[in-house]
């Protein structure tokens, strides 16, 4: 039996964890662990051999780090490791796996790098990294692909594509999440969920980073929101130390117990990560193998996601920004043609702040390379905000173009009721997951009478089923017309609008404004009538946020609907503001003059803030600006990420914009012969014996923008050249980074010699794999959890 066939109908057992068995083996620091597959196989077999008799269902190959970006050796390729590791795990499996149904699995990790415009590896080529890795694994006889440990939704993304267009094996996916449910790039379990299921995968869930019981509510929401089988493997607790070697602290009797919550909770495959051992494994089986396991429910949320939050199409109606869109806009037309970024950009912020839930982003024009353009305004929104989008073209190739790049799960506008569209749209939704807008015409065109209008929405909804898109990622748009050409356009587009949702409880959207097209006033029009398709069943306007009149219909209507409980946000939105004068306003909010070199900064925009600070030069002091703009815009934005209200993306972008203002000021700095403040250095490094950089380059960012001089020693980095360095430069602190359990004993020995040699040096550390109590343990002077954390650090102790 094939284990999709499996999946959801019996409860499957993963293997536990690998490098602290290889540690105990003899792997050392810094070597790396997919070479031993080549070198050592006998050993790599033992361990799967372990796992087999443990009662593990499904084992993974020792191949996490054998992707192109991560295995550089002298000797070998990554292919050679995959072909070794698979060769291992099937002996292993003929061995000690006879009369059972067993499996083995193809493992892929991370790169250890951030993706663009976070970092500095483009999509493609994360894609093509895992492209090697996936193809060998599916020629070595691999049975299904586990992508595990991801923090990054565009990194998942890059990998899971790689996977399904290159190997026809199932695909199962597992992320790494904090205790609060969030990713490192902040994205949360609802967006996961949406995307991955967007992209069909056969399996979704958690693992690494938390113990069994932290891991339990995070388990519970995923069980909310998905309707595919979960998988958890949890590390055995937090890693201590005791007489100088690492350890876990949940035993196998405690995590097996803990397993079978985890069971009855709902999860369908379970196993270990770090510092789950065979008997950790052979305890869970013994004790969860007779439970009964909860299978999948199939979900009916509609859902669209971005790299940082789900939006949930529901009862309480949505606001989609439509303002991205040239058509009478002559000034955003100029702003396509001249590349002119940063205004694009202020648009969509300023419809964020007036309230909206998704941004329409249409880039059509006639002279442009849309598919172009269409990828960079999607890849310049995403850097500044969190909202998800909604790809607005009629143009396929633009389509897939965005549709590839987004990170998340978009929505798409539009399919339309004509079979060349829908042959044209619906296998791109297939492929890379999307909720679309359905358009009720057909060849004929658009339907005059509502009736033929819903049959369309039927015909649409009936062929995406034959794609495998289920309905609630169809979202239908019966047309607004013009009611100074058409005098029964709005009746009959609210008629069509209540039959759609009676009949086929399907989601709803509309151009709401279309409808006063032609007419004095339109505001009154459009907020009228937006009222009534709210009336009668609209799920998501797209409206003119800005536009006060359209907000007061949106408020008012979720005040007296109970959507607005205790009409909170009415009140909150009107109870201390003037009265309205009734004018359409539209106004980007910052443009001009009236734009602040803080706000530029703390929206990420980067032309914007280089243009201010020249500007600012000629009339302020240079460290007057520092002081009262840089710091203070850097400050906000280091509070909103503290606090969960901004994500990594937007810290970067911000950073960015903030170094690029900071170049100005120095140039003047340097021209005038004005000293610069001296800066405190600081040294960084990923300890001895770990390739992984993501979080020591955050940091680097972050305390080069509060103003230090950091010396970056790169990854992978003997003790004694950064003790040598501190002594030489006379450093105050040194921040230290490790991702994997194997390096952290390079750490407590990089600390330990820091001590001896240079007693007055503080040091920093953190890492996914570090806490607290481990970091006292090694004798570090300060753990930071996240990268502001490190940053406050330095400002107590330094300046």
């Amino acid at each position: 039996m094939s284990i999709k066939e499996r999946l959801g109908r019996e409860l499957l057992f993963f293997d536990g964890g690998m490098g602290t068995l290889l540690q105990a083996e003899g792997l050392k620091a810094g070597e790396l662990p997919e070479v031993w597959n080549l070198e050592f196989p006998d050993r790599i077999e033992k361990i799967h051999r372990q796992y087999y008799e443990a009662g593990s269902d499904i084992v993974l190959a020792n191949t996490f780090g054998a992707n192109a970006c991560k295995f550089h050796h002298d000797k070998y390729l990554p292919e050679d490791a995959v072909r070794a590791a698979l060769d291992a795990a099937r002996t292993a499996q003929k061995k000690a796996a006879k009369g059972r149904e067993t499996y083995v699995a193809l493992d892929i990790g991370p790169t250890g790098k951030l993706l663009k415009p976070m970092g500095d590896l483009a999509f493609e080529d994360a894609y093509e990294a895992f492209v090697r890795e996936v193809r060998c694994g599916q020629r070595y006889g691999a049975d299904l692909i586990h992508i595990e440990t991801m923090s990054d939704t565009y990194e998942v993304k890059a990998a899971v594509l790689a996977a399904k267009e290159n190997a026809d094996l199932p695909v199962f996916v597992t992320m790494i999440f904090d205790e609060k449910g969030k990713l490192l790039t902040g994205g949360d379990v609802p967006s996961v969920v949406a995307l991955l299921e967007g992209l069909k995968v056969d399996a979704i869930g958690i693992n690494c980073g938390l113990g069994p019981r932290q891991m339990l509510p995070i388990l519970k929401e995923m069980r909310k929101y998905t309707s595919l089988p979960v998988i958890v493997k949890p590390n055995a607790g937090l890693p201590r130390q005791r007489g100088g070697e690492t350890y876990y602290d949940v035993g196998p009797t405690e995590f097996a117990e803990t397993m079978s919550e985890i069971v009855e909770s709902g999860a369908n495959i379970i196993g270990g990560c770090c510092g789950t051992t065979p008997e950790h494994i052979r305890h869970m089986v013994e004790i969860c193998r007779n439970l009964n396991m909860l299978p999948p429910e199939e979900k009916q949320d509609t859902i669209v996601s971005s790299y940082g939050q789900a939006v949930i199409l529901a009862e309480k109606p949505l606001i989609i920004g439509e303002r991205i869109n040239p058509t009478g806009k002559k000034r955003f037309k100029e702003a396509l043609k001249s590349h002119d970024m940063d205004y694009i950009l202020r648009e969509g912020i300023t419809q964020q702040d007036k309230g909206a839930h998704i941004l329409d982003v249409n880039v059509g024009l006639p002279d442009i390379d849309e598919a172009a353009m269409m990828q960079d305004v999607v890849q310049e929104l995403q850097s500044v905000t969190s909202l998800p989008l909604q790809i607005d073209t009629v143009d396929a190739k633009a389509m897939e173009a965005a549709m590839r790049i987004y990170n998340g799960k978009p929505m798409l506008n539009s399919v339309s009721g004509k079979q060349e569209s829908m042959d044209r749209v619906f296998p791109l939704v297939q492929k890379y997951g999307g909720v679309v807008v359905g358009l009720t015409l057909n060849e004929q065109g658009i339907p005059a009478d509502a009736k033929t209008r819903i049959a369309i929405a039927g015909k649409i909804i009936e062929e995406a089923a034959r794609y495998g898109i289920p309905k609630k990622d169809i979202v239908i748009d019966v047309l607004t017309m013009t009611v100074s050409s058409e005098k029964d356009g709005a009746r009959v587009t609210l008629e069509a609008l209540k039959g759609v949702r009676e009949r086929y409880k399907v989601r709803t959207v509309l151009g709401v404004s279309n409808i006063s097209f032609g007419l004095p006033r339109r505001p009154v029009i459009n907020s009228h009538f937006y009222t009534m398709a709210l009336q009668s069943g609209l799920t998501a306007g797209i409206i003119n946020p800005s536009s006060e009149e359209m907000m007061q219909a949106y408020h008012a209507y979720n005040a007296l609907m109970g959507y607005d409980e205790n009409c909170v946000s009415y009140i909150e939105r009107y109870a201390a503001a003037p009265q309205m004068e009734g004018k359409e306003k539209t106004s980007v909010i910052g443009a001009g003059s009236g734009m602040t070199l803080s706000y530029a900064i703390e929206r990420g925009l980067k032309e914007e803030a280089h243009r201010i600070a020249r500007e600012l030069v000629k009339e302020k002091e240079p460290l007057d600006i520092i002081q009262s703009d840089l710091i203070p815009a850097l400050n906000i934005v280091g509070e909103g990420f503290e606090k969960g209200t901004i994500f990594l993306p937007q810290l970067l972008m911000s950073a960015d914009a903030a170094k690029i203002a900071f170049a100005v000021i120095k140039d003047v700095l340097t021209v005038s012969g004005k000293e610069e403040t001296k800066k405190e250095k600081i040294i960084l490094a990923t300890v001895k014996g770990d390739i992984h950089d993501i979080g020591k380059n955050i940091v680097r960012v972050l305390l080069e923008n509060y103003g230090f001089e950091v010396i970056d020693l790169g990854k992978d980095v003997e003790p004694e050249v950064i003790v040598n360095q501190a002594v030489k430069e006379n450093i105050r602190l040194v921040g230290l980074s490790a991702l994997m359990t194997t390096t952290v004993a390079s750490m407590e020995e990089t600390i330990r010699i820091l001590r001896e040699t240079k007693p007055d040096c503080k040091v920093m550390v953190g890492g996914a794999v570090l806490n607290q109590e481990y970091a006292d343990r090694i004798g570090a002077d300060f753990y930071g959890k996240d990268a502001m954390q490190s940053v406050r650090y330095a400002q107590e102790l330094l300046l």
